[in-house]
Formats: structure tokens, C-alpha cells, sequence
């Protein structure tokens, strides 16, 4: 019998969040204080949208899921060192993060930037020693995750995320800082699910692209839970845009119209999503759709 959504999302949660816990096992420092910052960050819950993304990829794919997963555990390492790094005195000051005090809150800055660190190597570690992959696959995927991660990825859109505070920006100059900053990765989970189960160059290709699409509607979303939510709702501070006076999706186009900009960006990217693999698509598809309602 074919599982609900609901039901095949928890099955890949399950399998990534496996992989993460033993991944965690193996590259991080038992009697560390460090490694104990960044497993507090790493384990402390979180959506995996993009671990789920990555399995359900290789899955829709024929591929070895369990090669995915442990992608999947490096790109969430990668995801949470930039967490930490973000919530940061000298980058967001955030002080909270999954309804919890934010790292450095609970460890101190220096403990919870060298955690951070910790993280970013331990991702590369994890992906290159991928025991399921063969090392043309793992060398591949490293290379992928670190250009999505670098200066030309999400490290470029945090710079330019950086300079939007104090200058307004257009929309194509916010969709620029977006598609770096939140969009890489996304995309990078959509191409490892690809990668891990070797897939041909054009299949990673209109995954990445779907994912890029996903990845704008999630920060969509975002900047509207930023007006409309409350800090318990979400786990962390809310307004913090409105404050700083930065160019959001909803100071372009209000609520409604970030809403409804959403709802047709993912409309088109689930199109030609189908277009591509057919009915294979359908739990993606529902993936991207869930995106749009969430409400933390």
C-alpha cells in the first residue's frame, strides 16, 4: 500500500536523522566541550528540510538512499555550522534558535565559533568518507556542497544579506541575496539526492533548478512568519527585519502578495518537475506545495 506524504516525510526524517546521529558519532570529539556546543546545535531539532529534499531525490531517482542519508548528514553539519555562525554577536545577534538559547547563548561565543568550525570540517569529512559511494560519487558530491557553500554560494549571500541592511534593495537584488543565501543549499540537497544515485547531469540539472525555486518560496515564507508569527511560534526572534529596516519579500509585496508570489513560484517549479519525471514527482511536488502553509 502506498504511504501518505505525512507518513513517507516521517520515514525520511527517520533515515536522515539516523545517518546524522552516527555521522555525529564518528567525526565529532567525545569529552569536548566543543563538539558538545555542536552536537547541542546539530541534534536540537529543525525541519531537515534539506536532508529530506536530498533523500527523496535519490529516492524519486531509483537510487541508494542510504548514500543520500549520509549526504544528507553532511549538508545539515554544513547547514547548522551557518546557524551558529549567523546567530553570532557580530553578524545577526540572534539569541534564540529552535525555541532554545542560540549557541553561543549557551557556550559562549569562542566555544560556539570553534563548534561552528567543527561542523563545516566534519561535513566535508562526512561526504568524502561516504562508505555506500564510490569516490568519483563522493568527490562529486564534495565539490558540489563546497561551491554552494563558499564565497561564489551562501557565504556570498550572507556578504550581500550584510550590505542590504543598510542600503534598500530591488527585487532582483534581494532574489540575488536569497538565492545564495538560503537557495545553495537547498539546491545543493536536491543535487546530492542526484549525485547519490547517479543520475545523469540533466536530471541533476532540473533538480536544482526545482530546488532554487523551492529555496526562494522557503525564504518567502519566511519573511512573512517574520510579520505575522510570534517568537514562540517560531523558536526564534520575529520582527528582526522590520527593526534593522531591510528590504523583504513583504515590504515589496505585502503579506498577501509574498503569499501569492509563493504559491505561483512553486506552482511552475512543480510543473516542471512533472514535466520531467511524471508521476515519480508526486512526493516532491507535495514537498514544495507544504512549504508554503508552514508555520515555523
Amino acid at each position: 500500500m502506498q504511504m501518505t506524504y505525512e507518513a513517507q516525510y516521517e520515514a525520511y526524517l527517520s533515515q536522515a536523522q539516523q545517518a546524522l546521529e552516527a555521522a555525529c558519532d564518528e567525526v565529532l570529539c567525545p569529552g569536548s566541550r566543543v563538539s558538545e556546543a555542536a552536537r547541542y546545535s546539530l541534534l536540537g531539532g529543525g525541519k531537515r528540510v534539506r536532508a529530506v529534499l536530498c533523500i527523496a531525490a535519490c529516492d524519486m531517482l531509483g537510487g541508494d538512499t542510504t548514500l543520500a542519508a549520509r549526504y544528507a548528514a553532511g549538508l545539515e553539519m554544513l547547514h547548522c555550522y551557518s546557524l551558529i555562525h549567523d546567530d553570532l554577536p557580530c553578524m545577526d545577534d540572534d539569541d534564540m534558535r529552535r525555541g532554545r538559547p542560540s549557541c553561543h547563548r549557551a557556550y559562549g561565543e569562542a566555544t560556539a565559533l570553534l563548534a561552528g568550525d567543527a561542523l563545516l570540517t566534519a561535513a566535508f569529512e562526512t561526504l568524502a568518507g561516504a562508505g555506500h559511494g564510490g569516490q568519483a560519487q563522493n568527490s562529486r558530491a564534495v565539490s558540489v556542497l563546497a561551491a554552494s557553500a563558499g564565497a561564489r554560494g551562501m557565504v556570498r549571500g550572507q556578504e550581500l544579506d550584510l550590505y542590504y541592511e543598510s542600503s534598500p534593495a530591488s527585487e532582483a537584488q534581494l532574489c540575488e541575496v536569497h538565492r545564495n543565501k538560503t537557495g545553495m543549499l537547498i539546491a545543493a540537497a536536491a543535487q546530492l539526492g542526484a549525485i547519490a544515485a547517479g543520475a545523469p547531469q540533466m536530471q541533476q540539472d532540473v533538480l536544482r533548478d526545482f530546488a532554487f525555486s523551492v529555496g526562494l518560496v522557503f525564504q518567502m515564507v519566511d519573511d512573512v512568519l517574520d510579520v505575522v508569527s510570534t517568537t514562540q511560534e517560531l523558536g526564534k526572534p520575529v520582527g528582526s527585519d522590520v527593526q534593522k529596516g531591510k528590504t523583504t519579500f513583504v515590504t515589496l509585496h505585502g503579506v498577501e502578495g509574498t503569499r501569492a508570489l509563493a504559491a505561483r513560484t512553486t506552482a511552475d517549479a512543480c510543473d516542471t518537475l512533472a514535466a520531467n519525471f511524471g508521476e515519480a514527482s508526486a512526493f516532491l511536488c507535495a514537498f514544495a506545495q507544504s512549504l508554503i502553509s508552514r508555520t515555523m
